[in-house]
């Protein structure tokens, strides 16, 4: 056990001992326990909660040795011990890393900030355990002459942000779970709540910021002097309106003056205009992530629930109004509070999901409840949940006995991969980590710009599974691969084992294995391929395809 490990089981049980309270995923479940409509489903067997958290909390299936062990151990804590373990991985600032990305850029791709240097400054990030007020903090406040923080202005800078509309939206979405789209006109006419002085109190946060390059070319984002007010008006009205940067349900900014000359900090240099007294921006950085900020940190508890149980307690995310109350209103209140306590600790909070009965159920129904009757907000039963483009980019690599070899590969300096180059047969499968990862990405992904919230499986994707020379080349014998290991087992018995346990993460049952024994029987004279075929069958399944 790592050190880093043993500081997260003291620390949990010490935080439950000093508080005397019940602990907090017993919280939960009696929250949903008592919302429920119905009878609930068993707890999840060992081998559906050993895939369902290696999931959720690397981004990848578990080995086949690893499934083997666990089903083997009798430890009582074991599911707990796992958690831990996970939590305290390097697979989980990387799989972080990558839920954040998709959520935060939705896959929109930029120039100023490379893909490399803003993974290294996100993952650090959790692997450092940053908490999460302070993460957003850096993110809206970066202007990139600090090393450490550069990374962080791709969110503004890059994929269409600068422009202050988008930047007004995306902020409001994806921070304050407020689609303030129509907002931007008028006062929304469905939503009450919305306001489009809501939507220009952000902007006017936001306004001054513009995008700037020095002599060398290098990217920054400034802010320039604000002078007054943010004027807006109301299509249907002639009347104007004034606001400062004011978020919802917080005080307006004061706009100050200054007397002419006074307005900066720093003088102007390098070709850059001086540093305003005045920073807006910086002052959003401040307000948006203020632990009083309630929106704010229903927001994001909301986004971390939705990430482990496949619905948020408001639904959908971008939607938190009184009209779309919370499915447990009073469960999404306390976990608000508890984050707070907690510094916006996103380990603790997802460890505190991962160890509740709510989580660890069966995404199987007793059989004598009609599933067409069980609402999803429910939490009856787990919520079944696609794969992400990199979740099955990493479990496909894993699965085949491939992924050792990729990731070990350089990325060659002459690499110019496209996913319009691949499919249009102007390039040889990717052999390499990056490579793979932009495949799966533009084939599994959604469009740039597009929220990545429900699953939407296309015939491209069925396509790809059916037909693409990639997954067939991770099936072809190659030293040390699955198919490659199964040509050298004779045992048709363990040959079904090794099938199941390194694709579905379980043990084949009786019919399972009587399936793969009669297929290689018939198959004897195409050995290799059959197992191929096999291994294939497997990891096209739904089975694989979904996280349940």
């Amino acid at each position: 056990m790592t050190n880093r490990l043993v500081i997260l089981c003291v620390w949990a049980v010490t935080a439950s001992v000093v508080s005397g309270q019940q602990p907090v995923h017993q919280r939960i479940d009696k929250a949903t326990a008592e919302r429920n409509g119905g009878a609930m489903a068993s707890l999840a067997s060992d081998a559906e909660f050993l895939r369902r958290v290696y999931l959720d909390l690397t981004g990848i299936i578990p080995a086949a040795a690893e499934t083997r062990k666990f089903l083997a151990d009798s430890d009582p804590n074991k599911r707990a011990k796992t958690i831990d373990l996970l939590l305290a991985s390097k697979d989980f600032s990387r799989r972080m890393r990558e839920v954040v990305s998709v959520m935060l850029l939705e896959r929109r791709a930029g120039t100023v900030i490379s893909d490399q240097e803003w993974n290294k400054f996100v993952e650090g990030a959790f692997a450092a355990d940053m908490p999460w007020d302070q993460f957003v903090r850096e993110l809206i406040s970066a202007d990139g002459s600090d090393a450490r923080t550069r990374p962080a202005i791709r969110f503004f800078v890059d994929g269409g942000r600068s422009s202050h509309d988008q930047m007004t939206q995306d902020v409001a979405r994806l921070f304050l779970g407020m689609n303030l789209q129509c907002a931007q006109c008028h006062n929304d006419r469905n939503i009450r709540e919305y306001e489009q002085a809501h939507y220009f109190g952000i902007y006017a946060y936001l306004r001054q910021s513009k995008l700037q390059t020095d002599k060398s070319q290098r990217a920054f984002l400034i802010e320039t002097v604000a002078k007054d007010k943010m004027e807006f008006q109301s299509v249907f009205s002639k009347n104007k309106q004034f606001t400062g940067p004011r978020l919802p349900d917080r005080g307006e900014v004061a706009v100050p003056a200054f007397k002419k000359g006074d307005e900066c900090a720093a003088p102007a240099k390098d070709g850059f205009p001086g540093v305003p007294k005045f920073r807006p921006r910086q002052l959003l950085a401040r307000d948006l992530t203020a632990a009083d900020n309630r929106r704010f940190v229903r927001n994001a508890v909301n986004r971390f629930w939705f990430l482990m149980m496949g619905r948020g307690l408001v639904h959908p995310l971008d939607l938190l109004h009184v009209k779309n109350p919370a499915s447990h209103p009073d469960l999404l209140e306390f976990l608000v509070d508890d984050f707070v306590a907690h510094k916006f600790d996103v380990k603790y909070l997802l460890r505190q999901i991962a160890l509740s009965q709510s989580y660890q159920r069966s995404s199987i129904l007793p059989g004598d409840i009609d599933p067409a009757a069980v609402k999803p907000e429910s939490y009856r039963v787990a919520n079944a949940k696609g794969l992400s483009s990199e979740q099955l980019a990493w479990s496909l690599m894993r699965a085949t006995g491939n992924l050792e070899r990729i990731a070990a590969t350089p990325l060659s300096k002459k690499s110019k991969f496209t996913y319009k180059d691949y499919v249009n047969g102007r390039l040889p499968a990717p052999d390499n980590l990056s490579d793979v990862m932009k495949l799966f990405a533009a084939a599994f992904g959604n469009s740039a710009g597009s929220p990545e919230v429900d699953f939407t499986p296309s015939a491209s994707q069925s396509l790809f599974l059916l037909n693409d020379k990639l997954l067939r080349n991770w099936l072809t014998p190659r030293d040390g691969n699955l198919v490659d290991r199964l040509t050298k087992e004779s045992n048709s018995d363990r040959i079904a084992e090794e099938l199941y346990l390194v694709s579905l993460s379980r043990l084949p049952d009786d019919e399972e294995k009587a399936l793969v024994r009669g297929s290689l029987e018939r198959h004897k004279s195409r050995r290799s391929q059959a197992l191929g075929d096999l291994a294939w069958a497997l990891l096209t399944s739904a089975e694989f395809r979904l996280n349940h």
